[in-house]
């Protein structure tokens, strides 16, 4: 597997908020994982620290986020001020192709919702704000779209309830309904609304169910890759 691979699996991982915060990734435990050398795994945390996807503390190693709702309305109010543009730009630019792939997208969360498969449903909740960030077709705001939504992303798995999901799916459509409307005023407003209830929605938790291990995430993922791996060579 090369550092690509690995970067890819690790990215949706961490973005998906599927490890608790302050969990150590050890680079003897996902060498043995991943089948790789120590260095090769090194590099990837290094990037991955870089892309403020994890923390990389000196002499102690690399540690998946551990989410502050005290600094979720800073979070969340760059958030409003990046999207809300990215809405204005995209309501007046976006192509046939790029409605048509936003709609599929759209209809596909809401039939994960309908079938309550929440680890679909938050998957592709998430990756309709990366798919926005991406049709800008511009790498700056992709970059720092891509940070933000991590962050935040982090904050939901840990803070929102499961009763959020069928409002925020509710709220992409308005999004979604007003950009391919080409109504720029219409799709600003959904977007900030959207991100504002967001905010709204998290709550303290008392306290956390245990989840799957480190090995175990990590080895559903990589067969999750192999799969598609093999479904687009065929």
């Amino acid at each position: 597997m090369n550092e690509g691979d690995i970067h890819a699996i690790l990215t949706r991982v961490l973005r998906a908020g599927r490890l608790p915060g302050g969990v150590k990734l050890g680079e003897h435990r996902l060498a043995d994982i991943f089948g790789v050398s120590r260095e090769r795994i090194r590099k990837v945390l290094h990037r991955l620290g870089a892309e403020r996807l994890l923390d990389i503390i000196k002499n102690r190693g690399a540690f998946t986020i551990e989410p502050d709702l005290r600094e979720s309305h800073m979070v969340y109010e760059a958030r409003r001020i990046l999207e809300s543009g990215m809405a204005a730009h995209l309501a007046e630019n976006l192509s046939e192709a790029q409605i048509a792939r936003l709609r599929r997208h759209v209809e596909a969360e809401g039939e994960a919702l309908r079938q309550d498969d929440q680890p679909t449903w938050q998957r592709l909740s998430a990756e309709f704000h990366f798919l926005l960030a991406e049709m800008t077709e511009n790498p700056l705001v992709q970059r720092q779209a891509h940070e933000l939504i991590s962050r935040t992303l982090m904050l939901v798995k840990r803070y929102e309830t499961t009763a959020g999901s069928a409002c925020g799916c509710e709220e992409h459509r308005a999004i979604f309904r007003a950009l391919a409307a080409r109504e720029r005023g219409k799709a600003v407003k959904a977007m900030t609304t959207h991100l504002s209830l967001v905010e709204t929605r998290l709550r303290p938790t008392l306290c956390e169910a245990v989840g799957p291990s480190l090995d175990d995430v990590l080895r559903e993922e990589i067969a999750r890759a192999s799969r598609e791996a093999t479904i687009a060579a065929e």
